[in-house]
């Protein structure tokens, strides 16, 4: 849930900052991205070099480095977080976030953040229980922020009672639950095959394709980051997956493909064609190498299976289907044929007349066209920019 999440985390000033450490410890093993702002009072209680070095990124505490005369922007701190949990978080913090102060740069941060706010309060019973305090959490909490409860148990005073912050190990359940609930493809199950099929001519030699994989990868990995549960059938490339909750199924073959896509197509909600299947396959592959004997070689080709076609006369009432073309010339015209004659929901058209598209590159270039005729250009972008959008027009239809 949190691997490539951006978690800003606030430390003020009590004795437990030292769960700080193991807070940090355990988000960066999840995955996360960790960036730490501490208040002058929690540089008592715990040193921004331990903080530094378990978060992998520097601690920013003020707004200007004196030595280096550079600022801290408070504005990027805020706009980079996709969750800001401030813990723990003491009376005085709490008091100036419901009130608007903004003396340090933690407020300002706080006050600049689009994301959502947790708060893990953590002070002396008294404080805890005061009127004042009670008022402010309240105040908080109709602002949008998440409080999450102090815990009972002995406390720094020796007093016993409501005070303790939450444990490291319950704040990053809660961070968990968070970003589960915002995954709006949480309970599909999602199909996407990859790369070239490799289709044999003799043991060393076969029929191919210049594609990486990169498009199906990137698609799979977006998929998986909105909660859907994947399995992504690739042929022979070098990509790999960073998404554990990814299923990597490799294959070499056109049959092989068919043979694994098939078995899981069934209980699909989403499948995503974007291998590039090689069309044809020698009638019959050589038990040993050819030998380079004669001036010419002619080797029979027969059609492979269309793996498209039999998933389009397999297709359900509310599966989505999405292909791929790859054209040269009369671009829209072949991509809605094929759209048709396959039965997909939607089809990815890339011109191989685009600088920048298909095969080989970090970037693409695509139009989206619709079952209804509607179409959708988008300009050249990053591979992973241009799976976000397929993967928002998939989105679109399943809620529409």
């Amino acid at each position: 849930m949190l691997r490539g999440k951006n978690i800003l985390l606030g430390v003020t000033g009590s004795i437990a900052a030292y769960k700080a450490a193991m807070l940090i410890r355990l988000l960066v093993k999840e995955g996360a991205n960790v960036k730490v702002i501490m208040t002058p009072a929690a540089t008592g209680f715990i040193g921004p070099l331990t903080l530094s070095t378990l978060s992998k990124n520097p601690v920013h505490i003020d707004f200007f480095k004196e030595e280096s005369g550079e600022w801290t922007s408070h504005v990027e701190l805020g706009l980079w977080a996709d969750v800001f949990i401030v813990a723990p978080a003491t009376a005085n913090t709490m008091a100036k976030f419901a009130n608007g102060l903004c003396d340090n740069l933690l407020s300002a941060v706080y006050l600049s953040a689009r994301c959502r706010v947790f708060l893990a309060p953590a002070m002396d019973l008294d404080m805890y229980r005061h009127s004042a305090t009670q008022r402010n959490i309240n105040t908080l909490k109709s602002h949008g922020n998440r409080i999450i409860d102090a815990a009972y148990g002995e406390l720094a005073s020796g007093l016993v009672g409501e005070g303790r912050m939450a444990e490291p190990e319950e704040l990053l359940a809660v961070l968990k639950d968070f970003f589960d609930e915002q995954q709006p493809l949480k309970g599909k199950k999602a199909v996407v095959t990859a790369g070239p099929t490799h289709e044999a001519i003799d043991p060393v030699r076969f029929i191919g394709n210049h594609s990486s994989g990169k498009m199906g990868f990137a698609i799979a990995e977006q998929l998986a980051a909105l909660g859907a549960e994947v399995t992504l059938i690739s042929g022979p490339s070098g990509q790999t997956v960073s998404n554990p909750a990814i299923n990597l199924i490799r294959v070499v073959s056109a049959g092989e493909m068919y043979e694994k896509t098939t078995l899981y197509f069934d209980d699909s909600d989403i499948t995503v064609l974007a291998a590039a299947v090689a069309d044809y396959k020698p009638e019959q592959a050589a038990k040993g190498k050819i030998k380079k004997e004669q001036e010419t070689l002619t080797i029979q080709l027969t059609k492979t299976v269309d793996i498209a076609a039999a998933l389009g006369k397999k297709k359900r009432k509310g599966q989505i289907i999405v292909g791929f073309a790859l054209e040269t010339d009369n671009e829209l015209e072949n991509a809605r044929k094929k759209l048709e004659k396959k039965n997909f929901d939607m089809i990815v058209l890339n011109s191989l007349k685009d600088e920048g598209a298909g095969f080989g590159h970090d970037t693409n270039k695509i139009t989206i066209i619709h079952r209804d005729g509607q179409s959708k250009n988008f300009e050249l972008k990053p591979k992973d920019e241009v799976a976000a959008d397929i993967v928002n027009e998939i989105m679109a239809k399943i809620h529409a």
